[in-house]
């Protein structure tokens, strides 16, 4: 599956840019820098976009090809802000058969973005995951840690509502 790029336009904050510009500096001598760095840049930033990538290949010397490989190669790193509320659905074996794909076309439905996507004002995020390891709730979503099992396409609309604040 190919990582989406963000639509929603990047607002890094001086502050975090230094912060950034610290973690280069203290990985820059070491030969496997470019995860390191990426992972604290993603704690910093909550994802890595373009703007981040740019960052990091010019601080370690790298090609942007390489930062963006290693970026959208590994799973851990999303080039896609999460919103307040991180929709995750199990996509694996178990949930899928048991009708996984019709609770993501439901939540697709409502709040109108696709996985690897987020809302507009930030609210939520959308995201297919390959398992979580609660195959016996087939199928199984989460949002942020809240757990939802056994669901029906109908209980979306009542599940999405609660975080609506």
């Amino acid at each position: 599956m190919l990582k989406k790029i963000s639509t929603i336009p990047f607002s890094g904050t001086s502050e975090q840019e230094q912060m950034l510009k610290e973690v280069i500096k203290k990985h820059i001598d070491d030969p496997g820098a470019i995860m390191p760095v990426l992972q604290e840049a993603q704690e910093i930033y909550g994802y890595l976009p373009y703007e981040v990538q740019v960052m990091v290949a010019e601080g370690l010397n790298k090609p942007l090809e390489e930062i963006y490989g290693v970026a959208t190669f590994y799973s851990q790193f999303s080039l896609t802000p999460k919103g307040k509320y991180d929709i995750s659905v199990c996509l694996g074996t178990a949930c899928y058969v048991k009708g996984a794909g019709q609770i993501i076309d439901k939540i697709t439905q409502i709040i109108g973005i696709s996985a690897d996507e987020c809302t507009s004002d930030g609210k939520f995020s959308l995201n297919a995951c390959r398992c979580i390891g609660a195959c016996g709730l087939a199928p199984v979503m989460t949002i942020n840690d809240d757990v939802y099992g056994r669901l029906e396409p109908s209980q979306i609309p009542e599940i999405l509502a609660k975080y609506k604040d």
